[in-house]
């Protein structure tokens, strides 16, 4: 695929001083402030289920670099979350060096990084894992989110998430809602979750892990409208919208299964039952479908429809009630170690699922329609259009 249009980097670790992100190919142009960011990563914060840590950071992005009075200029933005909690881990953590060696966490966690990632890295204190593989660093991801989902809605392209599952209760009344409905209620819940009854049954299942020590996973999916047929490609593996879609969300920590459209509901369906019959609309002059089991991508490309991503989260591997282990210094059993942690960390997932959805359509739009400012990408888009309406 070569270099990304809409290109980010993320930096920082869970305890340190903060959390910084980079992200080149932004046009100029585009209106930007703080508290547009800051909206989605309070949206990030809340949640039944979620643990102290939330109660101790109240975050908010610094725009360090790129944004001048309000608009995008071209360059590169440079964007900045500090870590309060890092008051609270002085000796332990930052670049200086120590005064005397912190305690080395040395039980790995099942489920999480720590082993793998010692091993990997030949660490001998588990935390010089832990902290960069911790889910905080998703605040970062959520950040550049939001400035992706700025420059798509200047070409008329919104995403937004909700929770389809916590545990065994799953939610059914956004099937019957249009995509408006499904993100107000959404938006409106602590669960962010569009059906009030499974809501209420989502939180008391919360409330039994909790009581037991133990942890909760769930499935939430991920909306895109207004998107233009042909973005992505065909003629390519890693042009493929789908893939890059799914290797977005599978990158996200906890993330265990991605599907789009019907997913794995398709696969026990005949195909008359699958594939979406295509119509022709004189109004629109644009072709329709009566239905969207493909999720709104065929070949790898947008075909207009909704785009509808699904991914499920695995229950948080750090528990109160810890699993088996061994002490990676003495090699004897152990329960694993203890950090800090949610219950039930599906809502916020959500977030960081439609940040990295909304990321790459930004790419991808940018890949298709170019433009250096925002003005010339809706020139280009609407060109693009004119000439869908001509097809």
């Amino acid at each position: 695929m070569g270099v990304p249009h809409f290109r980010w980097f993320t930096a920082g670790e869970s305890h340190g001083p903060g959390l910084v992100a980079i992200i080149d190919g932004v046009p100029a142009g585009l209106a930007l402030l703080a508290a547009d960011v800051d909206a989605d990563l309070a949206r990030r914060q809340r949640g039944y289920g979620r643990g102290g840590r939330m109660k101790i950071e109240a975050d908010r992005v610094t725009l360090q670099a790129g944004v001048r009075g309000g608009e995008t200029i071209g360059s590169p933005l440079a964007l900045l979350v500090e870590n309060r909690d890092f008051a609270s881990w002085t000796g332990r953590m930052g670049p200086a060096p120590f005064g005397a060696p912190p305690e080395p966490v040395v039980r790995p966690r099942p489920g999480h990084a720590d082993l793998a990632g010692a091993l990997k890295y030949d660490r001998r204190d588990l935390r010089d894992v832990l902290e960069r593989a911790s889910a905080r660093e998703t605040t970062m991801r959520v950040a550049v989110g939001a400035v992706a989902k700025a420059l798509l809605a200047t070409i008329g392209v919104e995403v937004f998430a909700h929770v389809t599952s916590i545990g065994e209760v799953v939610a059914a009344a956004h099937r019957s809602l249009a995509p408006a409905a499904v993100r107000e209620r959404a938006r409106a819940s602590d669960l962010a979750c569009a059906d009030a009854e499974a809501e209420a049954r989502m939180r008391e299942a919360i409330h039994a892990a909790s009581h037991a020590g133990d942890t909760l996973g769930g499935v939430f999916e991920i909306v895109a409208t207004g998107l233009p047929p042909g973005l992505g490609s065909h003629v390519q593996w890693d042009r493929k919208l789908d893939g890059r879609i799914a290797q977005a969300l599978m990158s996200i920590q906890a993330i265990k299964g991605v599907e789009i459209g019907l997913g794995f509901e398709a696969a026990r369906l005949r195909g008359s039952e699958v594939h979406d019959p295509i119509a022709y609309d004189d109004a629109s002059h644009a072709f329709v479908r009566p239905r969207n089991g493909a999720g709104g991508l065929e070949g790898g490309i947008t075909n207009g429809a909704p785009l509808l991503a699904r991914a499920a989260m695995k229950p948080i591997a750090t528990l109160r009630t810890p699993l088996p282990s061994v002490h990676v210094g003495t090699k004897e059993q152990a329960d694993a170690a203890f950090e800090r942690s949610d219950v039930c960390a599906v809502a916020a997932a959500s977030v960081v699922g439609e940040a990295m959805v909304a990321i790459t359509l930004a790419d991808a739009a940018l890949e298709k329609f170019g433009g250096d400012s925002v003005r010339e990408l809706g020139r280009n888009v609407e060109a693009y259009r004119e000439q869908l309406r001509g097809y």
